[in-house]
């Protein structure tokens, strides 16, 4: 059959569409230059002076949550995947309800007044461990949003039908440019007013795409394709052609819990509430947006798959002679905004991309204001003697996102994926998050966790990295050399496992009797 080529798709997208995305653009700058105007302090810059109310919280949670990153490696994933894809947002959703109901670490987070994770690390096991805990957060969180671009570059040159070799990294530096813009001038003030804005475009944006898309397809040819390419991994998640059940727990664990309840973007909407009442009832509802948030790109995903094998078929772009989809990550990220750009008509395409430009803002905004707090609040300022000015702490904060996104930029464009992109999402974001788990967890709940079992758990999280393919291929941790395949599922949980293990061990063996608190007081510890 022959192969189709990248020309051979034809983009719906026109002049009108550009002018679409441009006056957004324009309206988002404008936006932060205008809450520029409201940042007094360090609280109004990082949590928007905890003013939050429920639904305005809820609405910046999904706003940020619903992000182009998110829509690109969930539809990736409801390619490479099929239907069986759906359980991630399903434990997703039931795990962000569950949270809310009982509170489960983020209630007691937002009684402690911490602005920050790192920040109860120090009120709990001392200054030493804040610092330890901040530093392996900002590298594995950088880390991990060092992939967003490509997702976005990709994303806008898929669906305008770009065809130049170097339109992706020159769209990635616009776009990274915007976004440094008016973070650095509005702070989260900005953060909240563009997520809200988003939410609401998005939302019955993405809607209305999915119906289309059944209507251009018909829902018979979208099960018969699943069905020939996948077989039954694509509908079982626990099958071992496909996920199998490591990867499902991991799921449950990673994108269930720790998202809404452990990783810090989602921390700060929680720090930023009015009152504990306000963040029960922002995780309770936010249930349905984290569950929806990837079953809606990947049901997208899904319809690009059956598009694409309609086109071609076995031997073409997306697919290898026997049927297989082809390995390269990059290439099976385009398939979705290809397909957008082909059944979506001229306007609406431009509202499509300019909603799918404001998902990608609102996620930057929220990812680079929240590793430039920790930075300044959880390493500089603690290690500083004396206290820094207001003014010098959002001067280094304004530098560090600025310096994030330079560095942003640059391993977008040389990092080299092999996997899919929430497979590394997941893993880079573990070096953080095992840790961290057990700390919280062990932090909030018992009263003998001790500061070397603190560090023991944070420093575990570094194996978390063996996952990342290209350094499993490195250290030839692979199935011909290992004689058995230990995937980036199997590897996080065993981290997982280790960091709670060392918490545990290490606080009884080596227990506090007082820590010093950033404060300076002497806090007694039980034995």
């Amino acid at each position: 059959m022959t192969l189709i080529a990248a020309q051979d798709f034809v983009s719906n997208f026109t002049t009108i569409d550009w002018w679409i995305v441009g006056i957004y653009l324009l309206f988002t700058v404008a936006v932060g230059l205008y809450a520029n105007r409201y940042i007094k302090n360090m609280a109004d810059y990082i949590v928007a002076g905890r003013s939050l109310k429920s639904n305005i919280a809820i609405a910046t949670m999904l706003g940020s949550e619903i992000g182009l990153v998110t829509v690109m490696y969930a539809s990736q994933k409801g390619f490479t995947a099929g239907f069986a894809a759906f359980h991630i947002g399903l434990v997703a959703g039931i795990t962000c309800f569950i949270v809310g109901v009982t509170g489960f670490i983020v209630v007691p987070l937002r009684r402690s007044g911490v602005m920050t994770i790192p920040e109860f690390y120090g009120r709990r096991f001392g200054k030493g461990v804040r610092v330890y805990g901040a530093l392996i957060l900002a590298v594995a969180g950088i880390l991990n949003m060092g992939v967003y671009l490509k997702a976005a570059g990709l994303f806008i040159t898929s669906l305008t039908g770009m065809s130049d070799p170097n339109a992706v990294n020159i769209v990635m530096t616009v776009l990274i440019v915007l976004v440094m813009l008016y973070t650095i001038l509005g702070g989260m003030v900005s953060v909240v007013i563009t997520d809200y804005l988003q939410f609401v475009v998005l939302s019955f944006g993405m809607i209305v795409v999915c119906i289309l898309a059944v209507m251009n397809l018909g829902w018979v040819p979208i099960v018969d394709a699943v069905k020939t390419i996948h077989n039954e991994a694509g509908f079982d998640p626990f099958n071992q052609d496909g996920f199998g059940i490591s990867y499902v727990f991991w799921m449950i664990f990673t994108f269930g819990l720790v998202s809404c309840a452990i990783w810090p973007t989602a921390v700060m909407r929680v720090c930023a509430a009015k009152d504990t009442a306000v963040v029960k009832s922002l995780y309770r509802w936010s249930s349905i947006g984290f569950m929806t948030r990837f079953i809606i790109p990947q049901f997208l995903g899904i319809c690009a798959l059956a598009w694409m094998w309609q086109q071609g078929g076995a031997d073409s772009r997306f697919f290898e002679a026997d049927g297989s989809i082809v390995g390269n990550a990059d290439e099976t990220m385009r398939a979705m905004p290809i397909f957008l750009g082909q059944i979506l008509p001229a306007g609406l395409i431009g509202l499509v991309a300019a909603g799918m430009l404001a998902a990608f803002m609102s996620t930057h905004d929220s990812y680079l204001l929240c590793w430039a707090a920790i930075i300044v609040e959880d390493i500089i300022a603690p290690l500083k003697r004396g206290e820094l000015s207001t003014k010098t702490r959002l001067i280094l904060a304004r530098s560090f996102i600025f310096f994030t996104g330079i560095f942003l930029l640059v391993w977008s464009i040389f990092y080299p994926m092999q996997q899919d992109m929430l497979d590394y999402l997941a893993v880079s974001g573990a070096i953080y998050f095992t840790g961290a788990f057990a700390v919280l967890l062990f932090g909030l709940y018992w009263k003998k966790a001790s500061r070397i079992g603190a560090y023991a758990a944070l420093s575990a999280g570094m194996l978390a990295l063996l996952g990342l393919t290209p350094i499993r291929e490195a250290l030839h941790l692979t199935n011909e050399n290992l004689g058995m395949d230990i995937n980036e599922a199997q590897i996080g949980l065993g981290v997982t496992v280790l960091s709670l293990a060392l918490m545990i061990f290490g606080s009884l063996l080596f227990p506090d009797r007082t820590i010093e608190s950033d404060t300076g007081s002497d806090i007694e510890a039980s034995a």
